[in-house]
């Protein structure tokens, strides 16, 4: 099975230590938004799409990558992301992700989220939240995750 992961990971590294685990599991290979060819991603099995969260969404590079890919006939993909707070239900950007990428062909068989340490202004002042996350649990939940993909 071919999967490549796209993943962009700035402050922290949080979401770079998810994908990585995933990755383990999948076999797949981790790279950023502009390190893929859109046309490589059609022959993949399988594709992650996953950044942390900045401003309440997925970042800039990686939502600009799904928007301005081509529509066709693709395979499966997921999303993951990490954040400093829970995806609030009034503001579902999973959901929206996998509505952009089910436009551009992809059928999304699953999502993953889970916590990451964060230092956005104002958790700067308190020395941030999600201290020491990703931890254990939270990345041997993204084991399973993968595990459930197909790993």
């Amino acid at each position: 099975m071919k999967v490549v992961i796209v993943c962009v990971s700035v402050s922290h590294g949080n979401t770079a230590r998810v994908a990585e685990v995933l990755a383990g599991v999948l076999g797949a290979r981790v790279v950023s938004p502009e390190e893929i060819d859109p046309a490589e991603l059609d022959s993949c099995d399988l594709v992650g799409f996953g950044s942390g969260i900045f401003g309440m969404d997925f970042h800039p590079r990686l939502r600009r990558l799904a928007e301005e890919m081509p529509p066709k006939q693709r395979r499966k993909a997921f999303v993951f992301s990490a954040s400093g707070l829970p995806e609030p239900r009034f503001r579902r950007y999973t959901r929206r992700l996998a509505r952009t990428l089910g436009r551009k062909g992809f059928d999304v068989v699953g999502a993953f989220s889970c916590r990451g340490f964060d230092t956005w202004l104002p958790f700067r002042l308190v020395g941030g939240i999600g201290k020491n996350r990703p931890g254990t649990v939270d990345l041997e939940a993204a084991r399973r995750f993968a595990e459930g993909l197909g790993g």
